[in-house]
């Protein structure tokens, strides 16, 4: 029989649309949070078209539209010359080709406006300050007592859930570290254009920078290699850390390196990724989002993904018993993952090349027509969960 309630380990984005997606199909979910409050945690957020359409879908669009920033382009910058090498369209393009908008938001925004949604909505209940281990899930039980007909681990990269399935993925710190800081508005040098999401590449780091309405200023991630800072979202540098900071952007442009060079309140955390193995456990527990698929950010898709896979979770499991629901599920998403994760190494490469490889890199993205990189995202833009 099809799932008629569920229990969502997690009120991050992951958890919270697939409440509103369970919702959508008529099913009832409660979601077990351990926090005490949803508040400010992690980075800016990339949206992009694919992710946008689900969000339509669950009609928290025009709230978010009124919040974020719709850029004209994403740029890719050389991060000494300051040069752009290659620009990918958004903005209205994106918006024509794709049939939903390209944004970028702070995490908090999207988590807080899906948070309202989901208050809002008769189908979902909230229990926040709930923390569950490993051991209380198999028992857990709803409001009324009973038992829910599936489990939906969305509870992150350090899940809890995961370790309950055999031959589950396993987590590894990737050996990069991001760095994250906000700059005013007014403090910004003209490198810094308010209407695109500029990449910035340079030998062994990158840095990303993009404009947030809901944060006063632009929002900067900067990429590098680091040591592992165990289980964090944010942590401030220490002394060590962040000399080692300075040193990769060494050789960078002067005005890159003045941003980071005068901010004190640098915050990192650790970048991890899981293997391959099992996202359910043939019976009534499954996993989505970073618990099942972390992955490096060299996409931007990690926010996307969460979303798609709780829109295509809940379709599968109003339409057929919970464990065929989850195996149709894990089948559906993990060519699209792995194609994913493939692609982001592969940017990887890219943004850190060093030496002739970079001179390479530069010279055939500025060859590149604009258009052929819009027409290579097609299939993950043009995505419809």
């Amino acid at each position: 029989m099809p799932a008629k309630t569920a229990a969502i380990i997690g009120a991050g984005v992951a958890g919270l649309t697939a409440a509103l997606s369970l919702s959508r199909q008529g099913i009832r979910s409660e979601i077990f949070e351990q926090a005490e409050a949803l508040k400010e945690v992690g980075a800016g957020l990339q949206i992009s078209p694919n992710a946008a359409r689900v969000l339509d879908e669950l009609g928290v669009l025009p709230t978010l539209r009124s919040k974020w920033v719709e850029p004209e382009s994403i740029d890719l910058r050389s991060g000494v010359t300051l040069r752009t090498m290659a620009s990918v369209p958004a903005g209205k393009a994106a918006a024509e080709r794709w049939k939903a908008p390209y944004a970028v938001l702070h995490r908090s925004t999207l988590q807080l406006t899906l948070r309202d949604a989901v208050l809002a909505d008769p189908n979902c209940t909230l229990h926040l300050g709930r923390r569950l281990d490993a051991s209380d899930i198999p028992a857990l039980t709803l409001a009324d007592g009973s038992r829910p007909d599936v489990i939906i681990g969305a509870d992150g990269v350090w899940s809890r859930c995961r370790a309950l399935i055999a031959k589950s993925p396993k987590v590894s710190f990737s050996g990069n570290i991001a760095w994250r800081f906000v700059l005013p508005f007014a403090e910004a040098p003209p490198a810094l254009p308010k209407d695109r999401v500029a990449a910035f590449m340079g030998p062994g780091a990158h840095l990303i920078c993009y404009p947030l309405k809901d944060g006063g200023g632009f929002n900067l991630v900067a990429i590098t290699s680091g040591t592992n800072a165990g289980e964090t979202w944010e942590k401030t540098g220490e002394p060590k850390r962040v000399a080692a900071l300075h040193a990769s952007f060494a050789g960078w442009n002067p005005a890159l390196r003045l941003l980071i060079d005068r901010n004190k309140d640098l915050l990192f955390w650790p970048l991890c990724q899981a293997g391959d193995g099992a996202w359910q456990n043939g019976s009534d527990l499954v996993l989505i989002g970073d618990a099942a698929h972390a992955m490096m950010p060299f996409m931007a898709q990690g926010a996307a993904m969460a979303i798609e896979d709780a829109f295509v979770l809940a379709r599968h499991l109003a339409a057929a018993d919970v464990p065929d629901a989850i195996r149709t599920y894990e089948a559906e998403r993990k060519p699209r993952i792995a194609r994913l994760r493939k692609r982001a190494d592969f940017n990887r490469m890219v943004y850190h090349a060093r030496g002739p490889v970079r001179v390479g890199r530069d010279l055939l993205m500025a060859l590149r027509p604009s258009h052929s990189y819009m027409a290579d995202l097609d299939w993950i833009y043009g995505f419809e969960a």
